[in-house]
């Protein structure tokens, strides 16, 4: 398997993954052409020092992505933070390794940057993805909480 960021030729291929779920196929729309929101939304993560799409591919075949971004922060005397967001792997490769080798991949990146933590939330619903995070050594330790904005 092969790790790669992203650039903006992979953009319908990433959201492919993204919609292809069972919550994402509600969330996101992966139409010809792409909504040109993603690709603001692309160039604002480019354009973000330490915030990157990381890609796996089997050959040539795009078979998972994440968001891996570093956050430094004050707390925990300074300690930088990576938060994983994103995370897809293609339903003809799920239970094949192909998560967990992007994670590793994810880690690795995030140690190599200084981080003291890796951290993600998870959606309620995703019982299978809480099984695959806690298998890789992730915790439950807080309790996650988001508000919804209305968007202009």
């Amino acid at each position: 398997m092969k790790f790669r960021k992203a650039n903006e030729e992979d953009l319908g291929e990433v959201v492919r993954l993204l919609a292809d779920d069972e919550l994402g196929s509600h969330r996101e729309c992966y139409d010809e052409p792409l909504p040109v929101e993603y690709y603001k939304a692309f160039a604002a993560i480019k354009a973000q020092v330490g915030n990157e799409i990381i890609l796996a591919f089997e050959g040539q075949k795009l078979v998972g992505c994440l968001q891996l971004t570093i956050i430094p922060g004050l707390a925990r005397l300074g300690m930088k933070r990576a938060q994983v967001e994103g995370v897809r792997v293609d339903r003809c490769y799920r239970g094949e390794g192909v998560g967990e080798a992007l994670f590793k991949e994810a880690i690795a990146i995030a140690k190599s940057e200084g981080c003291g933590l890796v951290q993600l939330t998870t959606d309620k619903q995703r019982e299978n993805a809480h099984r695959f995070y806690n298998r890789l050594g992730f915790l439950a330790s807080h309790e996650g909480m988001k508000l919804t904005l209305s968007t202009p």
